[in-house]
């Protein structure tokens, strides 16, 4: 079954997806560093199915240029596939000419994709002076559903923030609902938490899928795990880091454990890659000693009001009092969202021999994204990618429930 991914991001709806057996045929995604990432993962794909993955780490280690690891292992048809544009407007039109190109005579079974959240997120709207209602992207799920009409999937998925439910007063998820409706598809929706799919994070999302009408097709129903794993058995072994450390490449330096097993995190070698620590000043590295104390001691967050005045830079105490935060490693992580790529401060790593923020590479697997995925363009663009992105998990779970619906 072939499917299109609208607002890729990196990849993680599509990797769950490609997992479950599903064909992209192309991916529409604005950031050029995350289309770079799709481009490498695509590459990934097609290298595992002919079984010479030995170039796909060749090129982890540095040991091939990305110019040549793209001329030589993509291909035009697998370059093409990934659109680095922004939908709607005029460039609707030249997005449905490539993809017609791409996927010939083979048809569109399946959409997948969400929009940009920040209209609808809680958060977003709090920082907003008007509360988010004039911003654009409000109105995205129209050019969504442009794809929808253009190619009558049967089925598509449409993953956002619970947000969207209350976004003013609820007028926009009615409106979405019926608009959906109203060009033919059947559709229901849950609130899904990422950690009854096997992902170590508390991460609620609205999964609402549609179906075309008349076709013999039923929300699915999605079975949760056995929840005994915690964010400890992500963590032990990689390589202790200190703030700042940027080894691009590592070895892991303990067995993997039954979870990373299980889930297949680890990617059967014997090196991982963007393990690599930010750098922080003495002042956040002494209040992020205070947090993971006050929090492996007493289970406390900390908050803005019980630091020492000398590590005080505001008098503002009533306002984002919870800015420090450590993972829970006895217990899931909260959400992982893209602010992590402007600082570490709400995602602590939870041990006092190692006082920093977390890693790329764990965050990657707070995420559930496998250890050989590799996110292009830097640190802070990894980050933000990570932040962005469906967790693949999730989203592979999701994949086989609606290709046995199907």
């Amino acid at each position: 079954m072939n499917f299109i991914d609208l607002f890729s991001g990196a990849g993680g709806l599509s990797e769950g997806f490609i997992k479950a057996g599903f064909n992209p045929i192309a991916h529409v995604e604005m950031d050029t560093h995350a289309c770079n990432t799709l481009e490498t993962r695509l590459i990934y794909h097609k290298l595992k199915a002919e079984n010479k993955l030995d170039h796909y780490y060749n090129y982890l280690n540095n040991k091939t240029s990305r110019e040549k690891f793209i001329s030589v292992f993509g291909d035009m048809l697998l370059s093409k596939s990934v659109l680095n544009v922004s939908i709607g407007g005029k460039n609707n039109d030249d997005i449905f000419r490539k993809i017609d190109e791409l996927s010939g005579d083979k048809g569109i079974d399946l959409v997948i994709g969400g929009p940009p959240c920040q209209a609808y997120s809680l958060v977003g709207r709090a920082r907003d002076k008007d509360g988010m209602k004039n911003d654009p992207r409000n109105y995205l799920y129209k050019e969504y559903a442009k794809f929808l009409k253009n190619y009558d999937p049967t089925v598509f998925v449409f993953e956002n923030v619970i947000g969207l439910i209350t976004a003013d007063e609820g007028k926009y998820f009615k409106n979405m609902k019926a608009y959906f409706k109203r060009i033919g598809y059947e559709l229901d929706y849950t609130i899904q938490n990422s950690a009854d799919f096997g992902v170590l994070q508390k991460r609620k999302r609205i999964i609402l899928i549609g179906w075309r009408k008349n076709s013999n097709f039923n929300y699915p129903k999605f079975s949760k795990v056995n929840k005994s794993w915690k964010v400890q058995d992500l963590l032990t072994d990689l390589k202790k880091l200190k703030p700042g450390e940027q080894n691009h490449i590592t070895k892991y330096e303990k067995a993997s454990t039954d979870y990373l097993n299980k889930f297949e995190l680890r990617n059967g070698v014997d090196f991982v890659t963007q393990h690599i620590a930010r750098p922080h000043n003495e002042r956040d590295l002494e209040i992020y000693k205070i947090a993971v104390n006050k929090w492996l001691k007493k289970e406390e967050r900390l908050k803005y009001p019980d630091l020492p005045e000398r590590l005080k830079t505001h008098k503002n105490e009533k306002s984002f009092v919870d800015r420090y935060k450590v993972v829970d490693p006895n217990g899931y992580s909260h959400t992982m969202v893209a602010h992590i790529a402007k600082d570490g401060h709400h995602y602590i790593y939870p041990d006092t021999k190692q006082i920093r923020s977390l890693s790329v590479r764990e965050a990657a697997r707070i995420q559930s994204f496998p250890d050989d995925f590799y996110f292009e363009g830097g640190r802070s663009a990894a980050f933000r990618q990570i932040g962005n992105a469906v967790p693949p998990l999730m989203a592979k779970e999701i994949a086989l429930e609606i290709s046995k619906a199907l």
